[in-house]
Formats: C-alpha cells, structure tokens, sequence
C-alpha cells in the first residue's frame, strides 16, 4: 500500500507515532533539477575561464605563474559548483525521507570537502605543467 494513501487513512491523532522524518510526503523534486541546472552552467563557466586562461598562459608563459590561474575567474563558477552540489545532494537525501536539517548537515561538508580536494588536485596540476612535467598531461590531446 502506497504511503499516500496510508497517510490519508489515519486518524491525525495516531500521526504522532511516526517520527517526524518519515512523514516526507512532498520531496523537493523542483530543488534537485534546479540544483542540477546550476552546478551544470557553472561547470560551463568554470571550463570557459580555464581554457581561457590557459590558452593566455601558453601564449605568454613568462608573463605570470600558471598557479596564478586558480584566481577569482575560477574561484567563483567552481563554488557555483559546489552550491549546486550540496543542494543537489541534500535534496537527494531528504528525497528518502530524511528532515532538511539533517540533509544539509550530510551534503554541504560533503560537497565542500570533495570540492577541497578537487581545487587541491588542480592546482597540483598546473604546479605539475608550470615545472615541465607534462609528459602525461598533453593539453593538446584536451583541447587546450
């Protein structure tokens, strides 16, 4: 039996038997599709000011250090992504019934710290191309 239709069937004096996290009946549905949508533009955004920078840096490669790259122009589309990520996995969680306090206490450390490490690893790349060693990473095979 569906749980809508057995919500509907109970007297409203026995719904304080059930926890307060089982009785979900609306997920956000809206948020998760919207959280999605922004991680992806700001995925889009955040691709175009790489390359962009990228391209300038390989132009002129003794004009700056490429560890400079990892400034405002990326710094804003990649939390975008990071935003859009919590949200999409919070909402992901309180689909399966779980209150939006708990949800969001599950996905923003979540997000935040894979993000960490994601901004680490780049700048570990681009550390590795400034110093030669990008033997085994070709920006020409990426499209660079």
């Amino acid at each position: 039996m569906p749980i809508d239709s057995m919500m509907n069937q109970m007297p409203v004096d026995q719904m304080d038997a059930f926890p307060e996290y089982f009785i979900s009946l609306d997920p956000p549905i809206v948020l998760i599709g919207a959280a999605l949508l922004f991680s992806i533009l700001s995925g889009v955004a955040f691709q175009g000011a790489l390359v962009e920078d990228l391209n300038n840096w390989k132009a002129n490669p003794k004009a700056r250090s490429i560890t400079s790259l990892q400034n405002i122009n990326l710094i804003l589309p990649f939390l975008g992504m990071a935003i859009g990520s919590s949200f999409f996995l919070s909402s992901g969680v309180e689909t399966f019934g779980f209150p939006p306090k708990i949800a969001y206490a599950i996905a923003i450390p979540m997000a935040f710290s894979v993000g960490w490490l994601v901004w680490k690893q780049l700048g570990s790349i681009l550390r590795q191309i400034e110093q030669g060693g990008s033997a085994a990473i070709d920006l020409d095979d990426v499209g660079f």
